[in-house]
């Protein structure tokens, strides 16, 4: 596998940070995350497809661009990747087209799997897609254990729009997935939170699917705001991007919610998940080592299979990204300190990441984690 890694600031327009071939038409699959205002701007997506005329060409809006050990705002970061012995199919629709987000999830897979796919990266808007329902829909048309991965596109905390395109001008609505082949590539994954409850449990009186309307019968958004703005003040004016656990029952695990977006007419929100009445919500909060060692522990599960990958995909949360602030880089410079030097490190903060369960043997939409996955093609 060959590598090259490039970056766009305003100060210095591109810049390469990596390059493993003389000829970038030669790479045959990029990856380009960057904030919506710039992938939105006319021209990019066709500045980049005159640098990489033969690859397939997948952008993503975030709400913070992860390239190396570099954590930025109001960039773009570019990887590109050429394949020794790795086959790989790409496919774009549009969630407009599909009743739900579970129908587009089960296209995609069909659409996908023959008998040797190992590996799909699946990154969809994170505004109108369900990530629940999504995975939902391409494990159900999968027979075999594929590892599953990625997350949603992001904006940081205005709930408007997030962009997606493949091979296009980035727009709304999209869905991209990319399905690898064969026995050449090693794909390994890791994902941990660090986050915790706190505070008393609050019942939701009144929802609608995955909207809460009411807790404890009063305007949904005014209760999360005053509760979770009364035990974290520090975070006021961004207490709305942190998650919440949700119980139905004292025998059964609580699911993990983050909010996809808020209605401010109606006080409610809305939730990447199911959120049934008469459930029971608590807030989750985390500190800087609690995530920190979250992120350590990701990359060790990672590497527990591949110790030294080529490349390694890092979806991390924006909830994270508040609570570490400025040091906000220190959650990937644990990862590189994991993998080693060698490894080309690419990413993004989103709406919520996808990732793969060794125990259950099948992926899951998280909203709370950071998500490593990690590839090494062998010769």
């Amino acid at each position: 596998m060959q590598i090259e890694q490039k970056k766009w600031t305003p100060e210095k327009t591109w810049e390469t940070l990596r390059s493993d071939l003389k000829e970038s038409k030669e790479y045959q699959l990029v990856f380009v995350f960057g904030s919506r205002t710039l992938l939105s701007s006319i021209g990019f997506y066709d500045e980049i497809r005159n640098c990489y005329p033969k690859a397939q060409i997948m952008m993503n809006s975030t709400s913070g661009e992860i390239i190396d050990t570099q954590v930025n705002d109001d960039t773009i970061s570019l990887t590109a990747i050429r394949f020794d012995n790795t086959q790989f199919k790409t496919i774009s629709v549009n969630i407009q087209d599909y009743s739900n987000s579970e129908s587009a999830g089960q296209f995609i897979a069909q659409s996908l799997t023959p008998s040797n796919i190992t590996n799909i990266l699946v990154f969809a808007d994170g505004q109108l897609v369900d990530g629940n329902k999504l995975v939902l829909g391409l494990e159900n048309r999968i027979k075999n254990p594929v590892v599953i991965s990625c997350g949603l596109a992001n904006e940081g905390n205005k709930f408007q729009k997030t962009l997606l395109g493949l091979n296009e001008q980035p727009c709304a609505g999209k869905i991209i997935a990319v399905g690898f082949y064969g026995e050449h590539l090693t794909v390994s994954h890791g994902r941990m939170d660090g986050w915790e409850e706190f505070g008393n449990e609050i019942q939701i009186t009144k929802s609608n699917k995955n909207t809460i309307i009411e807790l404890n019968h009063e305007p949904a958004l005014k209760i999360y705001s005053q509760f979770v703005n009364k035990h974290m003040p520090s975070s006021e004016g961004q207490s709305l991007l942190f998650p919440v656990s949700i119980k139905s029952n004292d025998t059964q695990p609580s699911v993990y919610r983050k909010i996809k977006s808020i209605n401010e007419d109606e006080k409610s929100i809305t939730f990447d998940g199911d959120v049934p009445e008469g459930n029971y919500i608590k807030m989750m909060r985390a500190n800087f080592d609690s995530l920190i060692n979250g992120a350590s522990a990701a990359a060790n599960k990672s590497a527990k299979s591949i110790p030294k990958p080529d490349l390694a995909i890092v979806i991390s949360n924006i909830g994270r990204k508040i609570i570490l602030s400025k040091r906000i880089e220190e959650e990937v410079e644990v990862i590189r300190e994991v993998l080693g030097e060698s490894t080309a490190i690419t990413g993004f903060y989103s709406y919520g990441d996808i990732s793969f369960s060794q125990r259950d043997a099948k992926s899951e939409f998280n909203n709370q984690s950071m998500t490593i996955t990690t590839m090494l093609e062998k010769k």
